[in-house]
């Protein structure tokens, strides 16, 4: 047996000692644990147990520190209570996982269903493993951190960006953090800024419908892990410096990386799951439960974290604080984060405590967050999302853009706020700084797939089609799926420029989504979650990828780039021509439909057009947009100097994006059905360098 000493309350998980090893857990209704101690990841029973009592116990906390213990142990817990009763029900069998542990071993071995019940699970356990907790190289590979209006976020799955048999990537790699390093000069070329990862927190593949396989991750087992998939080799111990490997690659290249996070709730499920982890040490603590034990669920997902009790929130900021620190991560976007600002009974509160010590922690403060301002609960809070820090993801920018080219009623007016910064929604002068615009993400269509379905094939998840959104505002512009014809296939490639073009020419952050950029299909999936197969990999073979569109959204992103003073949210140009000054650094905005000044708000209208003018010289630019089933001349207002036509998404080559011909100072100009052009006076476009 090896020398045992008190240990401290403080770090929490395990941590390498001059001795030894320190332990320390929150368990706060326990009467003793006991430590298990093992000689590797696949042995069932432990090579010593060591017993925690009373003077192990400070407050909530239970802590030994062992001798000669180091790198590379493996151990887990048993927990005992003498307070029995339906809010806390003890699970003295279980071999349970430090909630804190920061690498994982046992999944060779591992059985979701040997977790549940009060069975032992002992054969069929994860263990902790002892690691290091050195620091992130920051000296060497410093943070990118572009600012908010000059980032493009590209939302990507961490194993499907790669595993695709013609990704190029070396064939060990595929479908990990190694393999992303290999792409990372895909995303520079693209103009990408910021890289943002579906969640990579260690998670049960095996929390999904028998035969299936959970691919997304929002299943978490723990909060400090990288998932084992994403790691080269079985090594635990590899998984943390092959992290560092990917950031640091990132950081040196320019940019950024972030991290989906689901803080909101665990794989353990409801009060029927498995006792894995944090429901074995404390159940009532981690979970929202009513009088009866039933477990209270705003996430969809069985369960509730309760996320502003004191000892909760301490484990999600160290959980932050670890990969931003420890791994390099540049910040968070949070599942269903407004679940997080949720109370006692689920009640919503005004200023959180979780969210208050996020903003206040000073190795938190330089970090991108982003969360969505919903949950499964009903709770909605974008312009008054409780943390100034946070930005949000803009459900309404989404849905508006879409039901404009969708030609549906009365979206004239919504998109004209959609399009120029969102301030209807953001009521202060700086929230819609805030706003996270984007048209797709993984929980949904695709591009392609939105303007090719008008409603979800959902088959291949083994649920009769019942799962996943019903609602998409989706047009399949007459024929359901893929087509040969040629008119309809030039008309949705028409329709991707169209949404594209709305995104990155429009004020906010904008995200695209894995694949958009090609015209990549889930074959009208709209909730892959479960499909690690081709379904909800990219693409990369030449003959499956338009590599037209991919070159449009090159060229949309080389603009927003150059013409920062048109696009970002923190120049708004006013929308009044009372404002109007002689300044040459200001600007002023007109509305128009298809005649000047005379925008139609109309139940019917389907265009829209308006200019952004510098001062008192004229107009710098004009956006059009027809979504009317057939073409419409409008009439233009007089540029600064003679017009260039920039962008126009009827033109079939990208090669075309800069169309050859002279400038022009014509007067009207023909929208083709369905299209979107921009014009800039040649003052402007000469800052364009393609």
């Amino acid at each position: 047996m090896s020398k045992t000493h008190r240990g401290t309350p403080w770090p929490l998980g395990s941590t390498i000692t001059k001795r030894g090893v320190n332990f320390c857990v929150a368990a706060p209704t326990a009467s003793h644990l006991e430590l298990l101690i093992y000689s590797d990841a696949n042995q069932a029973n432990p090579e010593q147990i060591i017993e925690l009592n009373d003077q192990n116990h400070s407050g909530d906390y239970w802590h030994i520190e062992i001798e000669g213990l180091g790198e590379g142990c493996c151990y887990g817990y048993r927990v005992f209570s003498d307070k029995k009763n339906q809010l806390n029900f003890p699970y003295p069998n279980k071999v349970l996982l430090d909630p804190c542990a920061r690498a994982i071993s046992g999944w060779k071995n591992y059985k979701r269903e040997s977790a549940k019940g009060l069975a032992s699970n002992a054969n069929q356990c994860l263990k902790g493993v002892v690691c290091e907790r050195d620091q992130f190289d920051f000296g060497s590979h410093p943070r990118p951190m572009h600012l908010w209006r000059k980032s493009v976020i590209y939302e990507m799955h961490p194993g499907g960006f790669t595993s695709g048999s013609e990704s190029q990537v070396s064939s060990n790699n595929k479908g990990t953090f190694l393999g992303l390093i290999e792409k990372i000069p895909y995303l520079l070329d693209l103009g990408i800024t910021t890289i943002e990862l579906l969640p990579v927190f260690a998670f049960d593949p095996f929390d999904a419908p028998q035969g299936s396989e959970n691919y997304w991750g929002y299943s978490p087992v723990n909060w400090f892990t990288p998932h084992q998939k994403y790691i080269v080799g079985d090594d635990p111990l590899q998984a943390r410096d092959q992290v560092r490997k990917f950031i640091a690659a990132c950081h040196d290249e320019g940019l950024e990386v972030l991290l989906d996070v689901v803080y909101n709730h665990t794989t353990e499920g409801s009060q029927d799951g498995p006792v894995i982890s944090w429901r074995g040490f404390d159940e009532a603590l981690y979970y929202y439960q009513n009088t009866k034990g039933e477990y209270l669920d705003v996430s969809g997902c069985g369960n509730s974290i309760a996320a502003n009790r004191p000892l909760v929130r301490q484990l999600i900021l160290e959980s932050m604080r670890c990969w931003a620190i420890e791994l390099g991560i540049d910040g968070f976007r949070f599942d269903l984060g407004i679940a997080l600002s949720r109370g006692e009974d689920l009640t919503p509160l005004i200023n959180p405590p979780l969210f208050e010590e996020i903003e206040s922690d000073p190795k938190l403060s330089d970090l991108k967050l982003i969360s969505e301002p919903w949950d499964c609960g009903g709770l909605y809070r974008l312009a008054d999302f409780p943390s100034s820090k946070i930005n949000t993801w803009n459900g309404h920018f989404r849905d508006d853009v879409r039901k404009f080219w969708k030609q549906e009623k009365d979206s004239v007016w919504p998109i004209k706020d959609r399009l120029r910064g969102n301030r209807d929604l953001y009521k202060n002068k700086t929230a819609h700084l805030r706003s996270i615009n984007f048209i797709t993400a993984h929980d949904g269509f695709t591009l392609n797939d939105l303007i090719s379905f008008n409603t979800k094939h959902n088959y291949a998840n083994g649920e009769q089609n019942r799962d996943g959104e019903n609602h998409n505002n989706s047009w399949n512009n007459n024929i359901e799926g893929p087509s040969n014809d040629i008119k309809l296939i030039s008309l949705r490639k028409r329709q991707q420029r169209n949404l594209l073009a709305s995104l990155l020419l429009s004020p906010g952050t904008p995200m695209l989504l894995m694949g958009d950029e090609v015209g990549r299909s889930q074959g009208g999936n709209n909730n892959t979650w479960c499909q690690n197969n081709q379904l909800g990999w990219m693409i990369w073979h030449p003959d499956s990828c338009d590599l037209e569109l991919q070159k449009f959204v090159k060229k949309l992103l080389i603009i927003r780039r150059c013409l920062p003073e048109l696009f970002s949210p923190e120049s708004l140009p006013n929308e009044a021509k009372s404002f109007y000054s002689d300044d040459p650094n200001t600007f002023w905005l007109d509305w128009h439909g298809i005649k000047l000044n005379r925008p139609d708000w109309g139940h019917w209208s389907h265009t829209i057009s308006y200019s952004i003018n510098e001062a008192s010289k004229g107009s710098a630019m004009w956006i059009g947009l027809n979504a009317y089933s057939k073409s419409m001349f409008f009439e233009l207002p007089t540029p600064i100097s003679k017009w260039k036509k920039l962008l126009d998404t009827a033109n079939k080559s990208s090669d075309e994006l800069i169309p050859p011909q002279e400038t022009f100072n014509q007067k009207t100009i023909e929208i083709e059905s369905k299209s979107l052009i921009v014009l800039l006076s040649t003052q402007y476009a000469s800052k364009i360098k393609l």
